[in-house]
């Protein structure tokens, strides 16, 4: 038996997280949580390959909180299996051998279940190295999850302990502290996602969101890509600080974007008779690294013709695709990591970024409310990552 943090189907909760959404998030962590604290049987492995890891530290990422505040669009309805365990962004200890792996060593997770940890032949995706597109995400003999933190049979980083398939795990390098670790997975996501921004040589790029997606995303374009200016929306003192310290050229203010993208690169500012400003002419390259309404409108309507806007945060409904339209702009997805060589570069990135002190608060289990009212507010409250520490739970 274990201790875990349970998200179970309940229509009413469902129904009362999407009318409040993020807005009373005291309450969404109460009564009207479809999340709550249980002594549970941990998962036995599925089979050969497979291990038990206990975990470390278990950050709590924005899809986290969009699942347990109703932001999460219906779609992955199919895509998940319940009551779940979440928790993908985890470093841990293998409690078994798993293959080349000796029990005790610290690993990380790539979460997506994709076809290997699933026993079934190769998808195309999984054929070419693309496991995070795999196509037999819902099949095999574990049951439907996008990835660990999703799935019925694996449990996830928010409990005890969960299960693993080799394929999923990576060793942590000697030296590299839990701190710095449980941030590998979402750095190796931000590595994806400058990558396939495919930024031109000194390109200008805007990243609207400074959260811990879009400092992350600003660490890797800096360092890994040819981009010129960087410019980088945050709202907040703490993330205007971190941001001009991962690479970020020039920090914005949410309600400065129009004008100073304009000056930046001789648009044109045009004010319609109803919505936000455009413009003509802009940025090589947009990245939203939110998901919400207005950062999606932010990033369509600042990218100039013909350029590329890459959706890094899950996107919400309701945006205005005209941009996308009249400017012929490319719209490109990012999801997860397509593995090895991601998170390869994702833990050079993690040894020497300036990363302290960026997981600013880290609770045990039974203080759960806390940790997801904290995550909640991280950005007013100068965090950027919470986490939960299972070695105090």
């Amino acid at each position: 038996m274990m201790l875990a943090l349970e998200m179970y189907r309940s229509l009413p909760r469902y129904v009362a997280a999407k009318a409040m959404g993020g807005r009373i998030p005291g309450v969404l962590t109460g009564p009207a949580a479809p999340i709550r604290l249980i002594t549970r049987d941990a998962p036995k492995p599925r089979g050969p390959g497979w291990a038990r890891v206990k975990p470390i530290l278990s950050g709590i990422c924005g899809s986290d909180l969009g699942a347990i505040f109703g932001h999460t669009s219906l779609y992955f309805s199919a895509l998940v299996s319940m009551p779940f365990v979440p928790g993908h962004e985890v470093v841990g200890e293998l409690m078994d051998d798993c293959e080349d792996l000796p029990k005790g060593t610290r690993v990380v997770l790539d979460s997506v279940l994709a076809c290997a940890a699933r026993g079934v032949e190769p998808c195309p995706s999984c054929e070419s190295g693309n496991t995070n597109l795999c196509d037999r995400i819902t099949v095999g003999h574990v049951s439907p999850g996008l990835q660990t933190g999703y799935c019925a049979d694996t449990g996830g980083g928010w409990g005890g302990e969960f299960v693993a398939h080799r394929s999923q795990l990576y060793a942590v390098p000697e030296g590299l502290s839990d701190e710095r670790a449980v941030l590998v997975e979402p750095i190796a996501c931000a590595v994806h996602t400058a990558l396939k921004a495919n930024i031109p040589e000194n390109g200008s790029v805007l990243v609207s969101g400074a959260g811990a997606v879009g400092l992350f995303v600003t660490l890797a374009l800096r360092e890994l890509t040819g981009a010129g200016r960087i410019s980088v929306v945050a709202k907040h003192a703490r993330q205007v600080e971190l941001a001009r310290a991962f690479g970020a050229s020039d920090v914005l203010a949410p309600d400065e974007v129009p004008a100073r993208v304009r000056r930046a690169t001789s648009a044109f500012r045009l004010s319609p008779e109803r919505g936000p400003e455009f413009l003509l002419g802009g940025v090589d390259v947009a990245i939203d690294a939110v998901g919400s309404k207005s950062s999606l409108d932010t990033v369509m309507r600042t990218t100039r013709a013909g350029g590329r806007v890459v959706l890094s945060g899950m996107p919400s409904t309701g945006a205005d695709l005209s941009p996308v339209w009249f400017r012929e702009l490319e719209m490109v997805g990012t999801y997860a990591t397509a593995g090895a060589e991601a998170f390869g570069k994702a833990f050079e990135l993690a040894a020497h970024a300036p990363l302290d002190g960026v997981v600013g608060g880290r609770y045990p289990l039974y203080r759960w409310r806390e940790a997801l009212d904290h995550a909640h507010s991280a950005g007013r409250l100068g965090t950027v990552k919470v986490a939960f520490d299972l070695r105090n739970s």
